[in-house]
């Protein structure tokens, strides 16, 4: 981890943040050796061949090992490569501006902010959540990679809080991000998501249904709302592949296709392509042993990690599918 980073986060924590003695926010700093699933990051591709074997599901891979990428007027040779990038932290949690993933401290910006978050009325099982969403290119830190073109480069940064968002809380000023959510909130369209839930149990998640998360629930309304919360772990997952898909729906996510020619860029999408990412919970009793895809039920992990503790402060870190030109 490179000195920036630490000084980054001691200023951080000294000068902005304040850390409460009434213990309403928890959480642990992510530890990149030991509290990362680093099998995860497997199977490593040149074209569409394995050069390291994984314990999990893959996407489409180019067919062609070298690929030729136009630059100006004309081309650079480079190899595709496919592998899984941790690129991103979430914290879900139910105390404004509480940084779980930054070690359980609480952002002190008075009480005029995150006020807004209610639990929906009328539902017995519904709860509210607040969502933050870090830039973590961990890769790039330990050097693991070394064509830029190949990982997301840069320091630690707090990339959204939702506690400053007045969509998050209000499912109906979200319809403007979201309109078409309308048509999938029928029961016919949500039946469809039981194969998208058992796809991701042993395979990928099924991206043709893109209103479903599998077993988690619906993907709208992009807001912090449960309307049926089986259990905080479930509504944690829900929450914080919610947040993917509203940050591509904003344009500030762009991913890379495993298509020839096509790895040499990456691309916006207003639509999550669910199938590229996975989940590990990192807070608050990280799994290091395991990630799971988008709409996994969280009962094939969510024994022995959650805490009695912090039954309402959780984190995860996100894994990205990565296909690109290495040079």
């Amino acid at each position: 981890m490179r000195f920036n980073l630490i000084f980054f986060i001691l200023l951080f924590y000294f000068s902005i943040v304040k850390l409460y003695a009434g213990n309403k926010c928890h959480g642990n700093f992510i530890n990149p050796i030991t509290d990362i699933c680093w099998k995860c990051l497997f199977p490593i591709t040149i074209g569409a061949t394995p050069v390291v074997s994984g314990d999990y599901p893959d996407t489409k891979n180019p067919s062609s090992p070298i690929q030729l990428c136009p630059v100006g007027i004309g081309y650079r040779p480079a190899m595709a490569l496919g592998f899984w990038e941790p690129f991103a932290i979430a914290d879900v949690t139910k105390e404004p501006f509480c940084l779980v993933n930054l070690g359980g401290v609480k952002l002190d910006l008075g009480s005029n902010y995150g006020a807004g978050g209610k639990e929906p009325s009328g539902v017995n099982q519904g709860a509210f959540y607040y969502v933050h969403w870090y830039k973590y290119p961990v890769i790039y830190w330990l050097n693991i990679l070394t064509s830029v073109g190949c990982m997301q480069t840069g320091d630690m940064d707090i990339a959204y809080l939702t506690e400053l968002d007045p969509t998050w809380d209000d499912d109906e000023t979200s319809f403007i991000l979201n309109p078409e959510a309308v048509l999938f909130s029928s029961p016919i369209t949500q039946v469809a998501c039981a194969s998208d839930a058992i796809s991701s149990l042993r395979y990928l998640p099924i991206d043709a249904l893109f209103w479903c998360l599998g077993s988690q629930g619906g993907a709208y309304p992009l807001t912090g709302h449960i309307f049926d919360e089986s259990s905080p772990a479930q509504a944690s997952v829900l929450l914080t592949q919610r947040m993917d898909f509203k940050l591509h729906r904003e344009g500030l996510i762009t991913d890379s296709i495993g298509v020839n020619t096509a790895v040499c860029y990456t691309y916006p999408s207003a639509i999550l392509p669910k199938s590229r990412y996975r989940y590990q919970m990192t807070n608050f009793i990280a799994d290091s042993h395991s990630c799971h895809p988008f709409g996994q039920t969280t009962l094939s992990w969510e024994s022995g990690h959650l805490s009695l503790k912090s039954a309402k402060d959780f984190g995860y870190l996100i894994w990205r599918k990565r296909n690109c030109a290495f040079l």
